[in-house]
């Protein structure tokens, strides 16, 4: 039986307590629902790996994949597992599935699209493809985001930046307040 979001939740909150890195979580949750959606996956198991897939980050970044990888293997998600496996990069592994494809391509770039977010007065409202575009020139900001996984990933999964950059966006848009990204005006 498949794990529940109840238990990657569950998960998730027992071994990360840092708030950007839980709203991350989320935010690629709800990305990857959208991408399952798009590219033909099952929305439940994508939406999982998309939530679960950091959880180890917070406890242990050095090992990070690794545990989160183990468990999710003990549980039998040998799928979820495998995806969260390929999306640390460092390992050097093939993609086997589309899933494995938007995960990569979805993590690194809905972490930029949030920071974009974060420093515009409106938040996502009016966040445009080419605004994160002139972010991921600038080198400086959101400094520790790799650009070539962003730019590769994309390729890899067959789109192009621009709509890649939309399709986060109006993924992340319907959840701007949950998420903190709906600006000040909308805040205040």
């Amino acid at each position: 039986m498949p794990i529940t979001r109840e238990q990657a939740l569950e998960k998730l909150h027992a071994w990360t307590t840092n708030p950007s890195l839980l709203t991350h979580a989320r935010s690629v949750e709800i990305v990857m629902r959208a991408a399952a959606a798009r590219y033909g996956g099952d929305p439940d198991t994508w939406a999982v790996t998309g939530l679960i897939h950091d959880a180890d980050y917070d406890q242990w970044p050095e090992d990070h994949p690794r545990r989160i990888v183990d468990w999710l293997r003990e549980q039998g998600e040998e799928e979820i597992a495998y995806a969260v496996s390929f999306h640390q990069t460092a390992w050097g592994l093939p993609p086997k599935t589309t899933m494995d494809k938007a995960l990569l391509a979805c993590d690194e770039l809905t972490g930029f699209v949030i920071a974009c977010c974060l420093v515009r007065p409106e938040g996502i409202a009016t966040l445009e493809p080419k605004s994160v575009k002139k972010k991921l020139k600038d080198k400086a900001f959101a400094a520790k985001v790799d650009r070539e996984i962003i730019k590769n990933s994309i390729e890899l999964l067959g789109t192009d930046m621009d709509s890649h950059i939309q399709f986060v966006i109006d993924a992340l848009k319907p959840h701007a307040q949950e998420l903190g990204i709906a600006g000040k005006a909308a805040a205040g």
